[in-house]
């Protein structure tokens, strides 16, 4: 940690690639499989991670320790980035020549299921920026509620209030349909 922030001293007052390079090497694992595990796809994954990375080198000289730890700040840059890539996406057409058919029942529900986390997907993008900050650490990060309190600077109660809350609109909301698609 106190390496860490010799480095990022040293990228703000004299753009030193060497800390840079460090830096990013430090956290590009961590950011790709947060990003993988929201987006589901590799090149994807790979690209938007590239773009997180360049955002933050771009933005560092902004970064103050005093107001949140490092990695709280790049993780809200990368939710960031994903938010906003989730909402400029465009519907993708498949090439159906290279499509496998898989089993016409194994089809119908990994295709419901899909869209089913398609929708919840998008409605959980709805929410205030927190609540949303709050269920993505949890479900694609795997972390626990006191580290989420911790990078988001509110107590572990809170934390677990809101994420629940959000749970509980959402099987409320998707209760009927995903029954009905069984």
């Amino acid at each position: 940690m106190e390496e860490e922030l010799k480095w990022i001293k040293r990228i703000q007052k004299r753009h030193s690639r060497k800390e840079a390079d460090q830096l990013v090497r430090k956290y590009y694992d961590e950011i790709y499989v947060y990003v993988y595990r929201q987006t589901g796809n590799k090149e994807d994954s790979l690209d938007l991670t590239q773009e997180i990375f360049i955002s933050v080198l771009r933005s560092i000289k902004s970064y103050r320790e005093d107001k949140a730890a490092f990695r709280t700040w790049l993780y809200r840059i990368a939710t960031n980035k994903i938010t906003d890539q989730r909402r400029k996406q465009r519907p993708q057409f498949l090439d159906i020549e290279n499509i496998e058919v898989p089993d016409e029942m194994d089809y119908l529900k990994h295709s419901e299921n899909q869209r089913l986390l398609a929708e919840i997907d998008a409605r959980v993008s709805q929410e205030d920026a927190v609540q949303e900050r709050i269920f993505r650490l949890r479900l694609y990060q795997g972390w626990t509620f006191s580290e989420i309190g911790r990078a988001l600077e509110m107590p572990e109660g809170t934390v677990k209030t809101k994420y629940h809350r959000l749970c509980q609109k959402i099987r409320k909301e998707f209760h009927d349909e995903y029954y009905n698609a069984k």
